[in-house]
Parts: structure tokens; sequence; C-alpha cells
């Protein structure tokens, strides 16, 4: 996590990620988001299998919001940045952005290609809401800073 309540992901662009157009194909996107919130997750010291095994608790996608601004191309090094902007008793909403990082060379600049709006649900195994347990709520609530916001 960094300083400032959000957490960053670095994403490399491989061939495999792009279309015959040669920019990302914008379902890949929703993959690189997924692995940054469990990554955040992850370094809140939450274990989704764990609470899944144990408790029988798991995090699930109830709406996701994209908006698509620019696009990324082939080798491109992107962060995903995470940040946890809400918390009640059975859902999680966070705010992500999707940006490209300049190159030393000067060939790619600076620029926010993505950002996405989510809204997790805790739920047990049998689909329905539960609420967050303590440390895990704790974790959350931990990890947000409302001061600083690094999204647009």
């Amino acid at each position: 996590m960094s300083d400032s309540g959000f957490h960053v992901l670095p994403v490399r662009i491989y061939y495999e990620d792009t279309d015959a157009g040669g920019v990302v194909y914008y379902a890949n996107y929703l993959k690189f988001a997924e692995r940054a919130r469990t990554e955040m997750i992850r370094a809140l010291g939450i274990e989704q299998e764990r609470l899944r095994q144990q408790q029988d608790i798991m995090f699930v996608v109830r709406s996701c919001s994209v908006e698509f601004m620019r696009p990324a191309r082939l080798d491109d090094l992107l962060h995903v940045e995470t940040r946890v902007c809400r918390i009640s008793g059975a859902r999680v909403d966070m705010e992500q952005a999707i940006r490209r990082v300049s190159d030393p060379s000067g060939l790619t600049d600076d620029a926010l290609l993505v950002t996405l709006s989510v809204r997790l649900a805790c739920l047990n195994g049998s689909g329905r809401p539960v609420r967050l347990p303590t440390r895990v709520h704790g974790a959350f609530v931990g990890s947000m800073d409302s001061s600083v916001s690094a999204f647009p």
C-alpha cells in the first residue's frame, strides 16, 4: 500500500494482451483490475481462500462501471491503482485507475487510460450476503485515506 491509501500493481503489455488493431483488448483491462484487487486484498493480510474454507465467505463483483479513455499498446508498462472508498456491512466499494507509465526513452507518456468503480459483495457459499468479518472490515478501513485521492 502506498502512503496515499492506494495499492499499485505494475502490468507489462504483451502480444497476448492485444487485439488485431494492436491495442489492448478491452476485456483484458478487467483482468488487470481483478489481479490488482486480489493483490491489494492479499497485501492487507486477507487470505481469500482461507476465508472461503474456514468461514464459508467469498467476495464477488456485484457491479462494475468502466470508462475507457485511451488505449494501451504492446510493451507499455501500466500501473493499476486500487483503493477502498466505501465500506458497509456486506459491501466494499473500490475505485481503480489504470495508467500508462512513461518510459525513459520518451516514446510513451504518462496517461490515465481506464477508470473503474467496483462494488464487491461478501457472500456465503449459498450466495447470500453476509457481514464482513470484523478483522476483514478493519483491514479495509485501515487502508482508506480520505485526505488524498489519486483518482480523477
